[in-house]
């Protein structure tokens, strides 16, 4: 199938509507700081699904807000 590319180009904007920051994501999601941070800068554009999914379920949105569908 299509590799879709699974920018999250709302995370960002997301977690700071919830007045989050990057280590408060961390710990809620399970996610790695550093992770969470290269996420961010786009330096990693496909992130594993299971990632998404965590970063959506700790931010309470759906997968399609995050990456802006």
């Amino acid at each position: 199938g299509i590799k879709e590319n699974m920018y999250l180009k709302n995370l960002v904007k997301i977690r700071k509507q919830k007045g989050w920051s990057q280590e408060k994501l961390a710990v809620e999601s399970g996610i790695s700081y550093n992770t969470i941070i290269k996420i961010e800068r786009g330096g990693i554009e496909n992130p594993k699904i299971a990632t998404v999914i965590k970063l959506a379920s700790a931010l309470k949105v759906s997968i399609d807000e995050l990456i802006g569908r």
